[in-house]
């Protein structure tokens, strides 16, 4: 199964459209968006071109967080303030911590997304977490710290850097960053 993972996307509908296009054609089943949507008309235009399951955080760049919450609810948008924790079951299937209690089993992933690279360094050194997703400072970047993977795919508006996003296959665990502008 494939996840696509993106951050800073600041009201970019061109770059936007382009990643949800991306992610219709290689078959993504769900969305990681670490944060910075900006305004909550653009949680609406997410899910009007992409059907699957779509998670994230606000960031620091949002409209008033009840009128956040109420976009996702109205389109199906499991959305969080400052973190969100996600467990990736065997079954390739995503829990989220906001349904519940969940078993601990080996084969899980557990993932957390946040919008700041300094909470992504506390959250990776706790070594609850596999894989810690960040953005903010708009710079695609990997580290490994102890056995936490902290990956930031970039930003998805292409403010200061190049657009760029990330792509994660879980049945081979590879991870791959994507540039926009070199997408067909």
């Amino acid at each position: 199964m494939k996840i696509a993972i993106c951050s800073d996307s600041h009201d970019n509908l061109a770059n936007i459209t382009t990643f949800l296009s991306f992610c219709r054609k290689n078959k993504v089943k769900i969305i990681l968006h670490c944060g910075d949507w900006c305004a909550p008309s653009v949680l609406k235009f997410f899910r009007e071109k992409f059907k699957g399951e779509i998670y994230g955080v606000y960031g620091n760049v949002h409209a008033d967080d009840e009128t956040m919450q109420k976009f996702a609810k109205d389109n199906d948008i499991k959305l969080k303030g400052d973190e969100l924790e996600l467990i990736l079951n065997p079954d390739n299937k995503i829990i989220s911590s906001t349904q519940g209690k969940v078993q601990n089993d080996i084969n899980e992933t557990r993932i957390v997304i946040t919008h700041y690279p300094d909470n992504a360094k506390k959250l990776a050194e706790s070594g609850k977490y596999q894989i810690v997703f960040y953005g903010h400072n708009h710079k695609p970047w990997m580290e490994k710290v102890g056995e936490t993977y902290m990956i930031n795919p970039g930003t998805l508006a292409g403010m200061f850097q190049r657009a760029t996003f990330a792509i994660y296959d879980t049945e081979t665990r590879k991870l791959k960053l994507k540039i926009v502008d070199q997408l067909n």
